[in-house]
């Protein structure tokens, strides 16, 4: 597999083989036990190119391996009111198993700092699993760090809320 092309792209969400792309890709992170260990019911991941193609400020990253779906990033713009400027929340960062260990993550992430400059974005952001040490170390070597703004207050916490429909 190491001699196989790889190839790192921004993905068109009318592309119909980057829309089954992205789908395969994030079924398989759901599969994980890192993404809840959980498939994603076919009809949703049919939805989601469309979905997602409907908000201008998303984008999506693919990698493709010797031409296979093997990587996916998925962001959206938001805004920092205290630097008055955009940034890009990374939504979702997956690499199928088989093709883990080639470095896939960093070139993602690099095109996604392409894209966050492009926008004239301040930062980028992202969340990690407290026990996914292979992320996290990913993240680390790609220069993120725990967010924080004073450490006598401590690191910053993602919290949610489900809302049922």
């Amino acid at each position: 597999m190491d001699s196989a092309e790889i190839l790192v792209l921004q993905a068109s969400y009318t592309n119909p083989v980057h829309a089954e792309a992205i789908g395969i890709v994030l079924n398989h992170y759901a599969e994980d036990p890192m993404g809840g260990g959980h498939p994603i019911a076919p009809e949703l991941l049919q939805r989601l190119p469309e979905e997602l193609a409907r908000r201008p400020h998303a984008f999506s990253v693919l990698a493709f391996v010797g031409g296979e779906p093997a990587g996916l990033v998925n962001c959206f713009e938001g805004f920092s009111t205290f630097a008055c400027k955009p940034l890009v929340n990374v939504h979702d960062v997956a690499v199928v198993g088989k093709f883990r260990g080639q470095g896939l993550s960093q070139k993602m992430l690099q095109k996604v700092e392409e894209i966050a400059r492009q926008r004239g974005c301040c930062k980028i952001t992202l969340e990690v699993l407290e026990g996914n040490a292979v992320a996290q170390g990913s993240y680390r070597k790609f220069g993120f760090a725990p967010g924080m703004f004073n450490p006598d207050h401590g690191r910053m916490l993602f919290w949610i809320k489900a809302l049922q429909a």
